[in-house]
């Protein structure tokens, strides 16, 4: 029998092998490279455990990808885990991670990278108050515009920012390990302990994140299902091989302790060769890692919602795609609107104040407002949110093993049911620190989801 072909968007064949790396390197590979080396060399013995530490989140990165791609490449419509997650255990499910999405998720992770970008163009280029509103909405409705435009323009601007990004992590790697003075790696005092292993690991795990988004645009990829099998594989490692290096960059230009202690690794690194100059050209790479990261989720995430409108009446409107620019325009539309509400609301006086007054008006605490707004709290409080779904998706990988018997799976995940299992509990981990990071909000994050079931039970799905 031949495998599920469901296709929600007109657009196939429209993105190459390289299209779809480029769009998990340019997720994956964004600010958190430049921000979590030194907090996970802090919670290691020595610079080989934190070395190690790197190694095998991206293995266990590896993992996931050979899980994702059994799943991509036997239902190959765009979408990824919502489509996993609709047909392992119901629309319901399905329906409340699409909402998860656009409501929470996606949207607050687009508006926190448009954010750090614009915290580091505020640095360059300063014209007064309220620069970094406007430098963030401004970054979020061109890019959104851009993919509006069509898949052409969304995958050249991605394509160009990653390769910009490779370029100057490139430049760090030339500062750290040939133009720097070797640094003793030894340390004074360093834990020891289990415990600050793994919050290690949670750390690095962290920074891999976005690695399966490649999945959401399967159906629009040529010869999709080898392609999306082979997309995943070859990003995980690539990842992994670009943040290994990076850190031996680090450590050897600023040694063990001295990363430890940085409190910004890329800049200390830069600057030694090439002086004020390097902080300047840091704070360029991480707006155009900002910028890729935030162009690989608008891209993928409209394809969630296009998918969820394509199944739920009341979302109709986001499973439009525009007949002559062949994008979901509408569901981009909708995605940059929330976007920049968000913005408007964590970066001005006025809406910080509303924020505060709704949820006083409910009994709960005014919100921790840091320099990038309240997105560092929207994130923790749907941070255990993230990694639920995702143990979901593991654990769905085995219900349609049982479930689809007769579908032909073109991919399958070696060693089964091994690795399918350690990336469950990989998981299940990440989830129990995720509750363990977010600590009371991740009560908020819940309701922020479950807010999604009236609308799912007011919303008749098509026959």
């Amino acid at each position: 029998m031949e495998p599920a072909r469901e296709q929600a968007s007109p657009a196939g064949g429209q993105f190459s092998l390289w299209d779809a790396v480029s769009i998990i390197i340019g997720i994956v590979v964004g600010t958190g490279i430049y921000e979590t080396p030194p907090l996970v060399f802090q919670n290691v013995p020595g610079p080989w455990t934190g070395l190690g530490v790197w190694a095998l989140a991206g293995l266990l990165t590896l993992i996931g990808a050979l899980c994702y791609a059994e799943l991509a490449s036997t239902y190959p419509r765009s979408g990824g885990d919502y489509v996993y997650l609709t047909r392992a255990f119901g629309p319901c499910v399905g329906f409340l991670f699409g909402w998860a999405q656009l409501a929470v998720l996606r949207t607050g992770n687009i508006g926190m990278m448009a954010y750090v970008f614009a915290d580091y163009a505020a640095r360059l280029w300063d014209f007064g108050p309220g620069t970094t509103l406007w430098y963030a909405a401004f970054a979020v409705g061109a890019l959104s515009l851009l993919n509006i435009l069509g898949v052409v323009f969304g995958k050249r601007t991605q394509n160009m920012l990653t390769a910009a990004k490779v370029l100057g992590l490139g430049g760090i790697l030339v500062a750290g390990l040939l133009w720097s003075t070797p640094t003793p790696m030894h340390s004074a005092a360093a834990p020891a302990y289990f415990d600050s292993f793994m919050f290690a690991m949670v750390l690095a795990f962290f920074t891999y994140g976005g690695w399966n988004d490649a999945a959401y645009v399967a159906a629009e990829l040529r010869d999709g299902q080898k392609t999306i099998a082979r997309a995943l594989i070859v990003g995980a490692l690539a990842i992994t091989a670009i943040y290994l290096l990076v850190n031996a960059a680090y450590l050897w230009g600023l040694g063990f302790e001295g990363v430890r202690q940085s409190t910004a690794v890329a800049a200390d690194v830069v600057q030694r060769p090439l002086g004020p100059w390097g902080a300047r050209a840091i704070s360029l790479l991480v707006m155009i890692s900002a910028l890729g990261s935030a162009n690989g989720m608008i891209l993928t995430g409209s394809r969630v919602y296009s998918s969820l409108g394509a199944d739920h009446r009341a979302f109709a409107l986001l499973g439009r795609w525009h007949p002559r620019l062949g994008s979901p325009a509408i569901s981009l539309t909708i995605q940059a609107a929330i976007c920049i509400g968000m913005i408007a609301v964590a970066g001005t006086a006025a809406g910080r104040a509303a924020v505060d007054a709704v949820l006083a008006q409910v009994g709960l605490p005014s919100v921790s407002w840091g320099e990038r707004g309240g997105f560092e709290t929207l994130l923790r409080c749907t941070t255990p949110v993230f990694w639920l779904f995702f143990l979901l998706t593991a654990v769905g990988l085995f219900v349609l093993r049982a479930k689809d018997r007769q579908i032909v799976r073109p991919f399958t995940v070696p060693f089964y049911p091994v690795l399918p299992l350690i990336f469950c509990a990989t998981c299940a981990y990440l989830l129990y620190g995720g509750i363990q990071y977010a600590g009371t909000l991740t009560l908020v994050g819940a309701v922020l989801v479950l807010a999604g079931l009236p609308l799912f039970f007011l919303s008749p799905r098509p026959a």
